[in-house]
């Protein structure tokens, strides 16, 4: 894709998705990736991720130059809670546009907030991640993760103009690794990652989805 295409498009709607029935794995068992606990929900949701993605996260952490890491923020959304930071997100969009027609507001949330029913967090194919040093210490990507475009004045876009040299440069090794392991970003926000959804499929030319909405495996 050369142009941004939005969650809400139409073209990523129309991929199928042949879910491969890949279980959900919590991020935090094996201590092969440092986790944040900003995003922390009361089911632990968040720490949450398709096995394959996790493995390759875990590649990926191989890749990056000594003495950074990747920090793991947040994975698994269930349906409720993406959908309530959609409706969160679109109202306030409305609230600050009231000339905005439905169709507007749906696709300016997409920028910050996937619609529910094409969410990859939902999947448990999405990550949400940055980098930090030895210490813990985050390091400068332009923009504090979440960031939404106008708080940001669109920095938040991955290759935004208007951002630091140090802060192109980040963002770059992190893209480096993610893409040798085979994720894609959607390109408004540059902490987000995915593979196996929908948006991946058709960023990598896929025909389907090999991982669609899922629900977390019960507590024993």
């Amino acid at each position: 894709m050369s142009e941004i295409v939005l969650m809400s498009d139409p073209q990523v709607a129309a991929i199928p998705v042949v879910d491969c029935g890949e279980p959900l794995v919590d991020v935090r068992v094996d201590g092969s990736l440092r986790v944040d606990t900003r995003q922390q929900d009361p089911a632990d949701a968040f720490a949450y991720l398709r096995e394959g993605v996790l493995r390759r996260l875990v590649d990926a952490q191989t890749l990056l130059p000594a003495g950074l890491w990747l920090l793991f923020v947040e994975g698994y959304r269930p349906l409720s809670l993406q959908r309530e930071y959609f409706e969160e997100y679109a109202g306030r969009l409305r609230a600050d546009h009231p000339d905005w027609d439905a169709e507007r507001i749906h696709a300016a949330a997409s920028r910050y907030v996937s619609p529910p029913e094409i969410a990859p967090h939902s999947a448990g194919a999405a990550v949400d991640l940055t980098l930090v040093d030895d210490d813990g210490h985050e390091l400068d990507l332009g923009t504090r993760m979440n960031a939404s475009p106008e708080e940001s004045a669109g920095a938040c876009y991955t290759d935004a103009a208007g951002i630091g040299a140090q802060a192109r440069h980040n963002r770059e090794l992190l893209s480096s690794a993610l893409v040798a392991v085979g994720l894609v970003n959607y390109p408004t926000e540059w902490w987000h990652w995915s593979y196996g959804d929908r948006y991946w499929a058709l960023a990598s030319g896929k025909p389907t989805a090999i991982y669609g909405p899922t629900d977390l495996p019960p507590r024993s």
